[in-house]
């Protein structure tokens, strides 16, 4: 469950300052009758903070942090998954036009999209210099071989990849 990490450190921070309060309100109910001293509680509250406070807290503090972070990546996933289903459904996207859509700058839009060529998650066509993403089945570009955007023949640029040596379009092709 996304964000599982930030409930269980909420937990054990509020359980770990239960913990701590509960032991000096004890260990001051015993110094007032005269159970205790003052330096027998002392240590009593500094042997709790030692073997519980500490490390619930430090576990709570631990899982809250990672939890944060594990909900960024999420959010991050969840926007790269946008951008391909834009990409998908309209064959034809500009950065500028996913970057208002999706409500970030237009150079997270091609971080996003370098990062989905890098999982081999995007085969299509990238045009870098006017910013525009082409899909299409990378079977069709095989045997094609046509720059979707200016319409000359592409070349293997290397694995996995073709470019167009006249608008400089690079193809992304996995499978």
């Amino acid at each position: 469950m996304v964000g599982s990490g930030k409930l269980v450190g909420t937990v054990l921070l509020v359980i770990a300052a239960l913990v701590l309060v509960l032991a000096i309100a004890l260990l001051g109910a015993q110094v007032s009758s005269g159970e205790t001293t003052l330096t027998g509680a002392i240590l009593g509250i500094f042997i709790i903070v030692l073997i519980l406070v500490a490390p619930l807290g430090g576990a709570g503090v631990y899982l809250l942090r990672k939890g944060q972070v594990e909900s960024g990546q999420f959010a991050e996933a969840a926007q790269e998954k946008k951008l391909l289903n834009m990409v998908l459904t309209q064959g034809k996207v500009r950065f500028s036009e996913a970057a208002i859509d999706l409500n970030v700058d237009r150079d997270q839009v091609e971080a996003w999209v370098r990062d989905l060529v890098g999982k081999k998650l995007f085969s299509g066509a990238v045009s870098w210099k006017d910013g525009v993403l082409y899909s299409e089945e990378a079977r069709l570009l095989k045997k094609n071989q046509v720059c979707p955007n200016c319409g000359a023949k592409i070349e293997i640029a290397g694995k996995g990849v073709m470019k167009c040596p006249y608008c400089g379009t690079e193809i992304f092709l996995h499978n």
